[in-house]
């Protein structure tokens, strides 16, 4: 390791990245200094690498440890970086482990939740950037986390047993949550206990609601063919369409590119997706010349459905889309986004596609969270004689 104080290199350096990004390598690690959590940056001797290291600020050396490193924030490890992006290879193994979850294009802002939940510990927020957690669930996470700390508002946390943790889940049912805001509590508890402070089991014990088994809300061909209809301007065509032919989550429909639609393949690109998944879904012929006039009218840049100054579309008007075909269709159900997902699966059953298929255009892992939907497809159903009309 260089001595960072003897560094005399000016900043100033024109740099061929994409000749040295092959050669130069630095690897970022944790550091604990003063019981103050920074990030180390280790590197071979190298001038360009060095003059880099000293343009970041904040960089000190350590003469006890021989190193260079920086107090251990998002935004210092977002500027390393950038600063040595095209220019070396950043390797992160020993400080973040596992790939950036960059769900539906939303970034993790974790100094947002740092700020609107200040009770909770440091290390939570720094586990969950650091596993890249997505931000849906991170927010889950500290809002289902916060409440608890402040059901315990004069205790620290590492005193409370598993007995206070069965009461706390108690009261939660008693005041009417919801099994699943049950089971995402436990998660954010067992979080912090078994991932921040590296106990497993911790609370191996503490039981949780029974899954509750809900069939999904399903829409006929004839339902979902007249939200189409009904709907007279082509954007809003488009995106319900879409949902529907191709099987769409919500933020996946937001998250498209205009390079995802394949005319020639008459495929639908998934990127990154729920869990982190690339997948491909099938693209619908008469959909396919929709597009194209919506495409000649709006002119998107990016995404292939934009907002104001292009920017990704807002997922709060997917939902006014839809509810509004629905209403406009009189369809006398709670319709929402992901209705036509579930519709488009069903649809597919009943018409014989094969359940593997099915769980390949809607991203699941396994065929169990496929199979749900052989509980609403009533193809089979109409074999069956009504003993009331025998």
């Amino acid at each position: 390791m260089v001595n960072f104080g003897k560094l005399k290199i000016s900043v100033s350096i024109c740099i061929k990245k994409e000749v040295m990004a092959f050669e130069k390598q630095i690897t970022l690690k944790h550091l604990l200094i003063s019981n103050e959590k920074k990030i180390w940056i280790q590197f071979y001797p190298d001038k360009v690498i060095q003059a880099l290291i000293k343009s970041l600020s904040g960089i000190k050396w350590s003469e006890k440890y021989q190193m260079v490193y920086l107090p251990n924030t998002q935004q210092n490890f977002y500027t390393v970086i950038k600063t040595f992006k095209g220019v070396a290879w950043v390797n992160m193994k020993y400080f973040a482990p596992n790939k950036p979850v960059n769900t539906y294009g939303e970034e993790l802002k974790i100094d947002d939740l740092r700020q609107k939940y200040p009770k909770i510990p440091e290390a939570y927020f720094q586990k969950l950037e650091l596993k890249r957690y997505a931000l849906k669930t991170s927010k889950t996470y500290c809002i289902c986390f916060d409440k608890f700390l402040r059901h315990f508002p004069k205790r620290d946390p590492i005193e409370i047993q598993e007995h206070d943790i069965k009461a706390f889940i108690q009261r939660l049912i008693q005041n009417g949550l919801s099994n699943s805001s049950v089971n995402q509590s436990i998660n954010s508890i067992k979080f912090y206990y078994e991932i921040v402070l590296g106990m497993p089991n911790r609370f191996y014990d503490v039981e949780r609601p029974i899954k509750e088994e809900k069939l999904p809300e399903i829409l006929s061909k004839e339902e979902v063919q007249e939200m189409i209809n009904r709907t007279y301007n082509l954007k809003h065509q488009c995106i319900i369409s879409l949902l529907y032919s191709a099987g769409l989550r919500r933020g996946e429909l937001l998250n498209l590119k205009i390079s995802d639609i394949d005319s020639k393949r008459m495929t639908v690109r998934i990127e990154q997706a729920k869990g982190k998944k690339d997948r491909y879904s099938i693209l619908s012929e008469r959909l396919l010349l929709k597009l194209r006039l919506y495409f000649k009218e709006y002119r998107p840049k990016e995404y292939l459905f934009e907002g104001k100054e292009y920017h990704c579309y807002s997922a709060s008007s997917v939902v006014k889309i839809v509810r509004k075909a629905a209403r406009q269709a009189k369809i006398n159900k709670n319709v929402k986004p992901h209705t036509l997902r579930h519709s488009f699966a069903t649809h597919l059953l009943e018409a014989g596609t094969d359940l593997r298929y099915i769980q390949l255009l809607l991203g699941h892992n396994s065929t169990k969270t496929t199979e749900i939907y052989t509980h609403v497809a009533t193809n089979t159903f109409k074999t069956i004689k009504n003993p009331l009309d025998c």
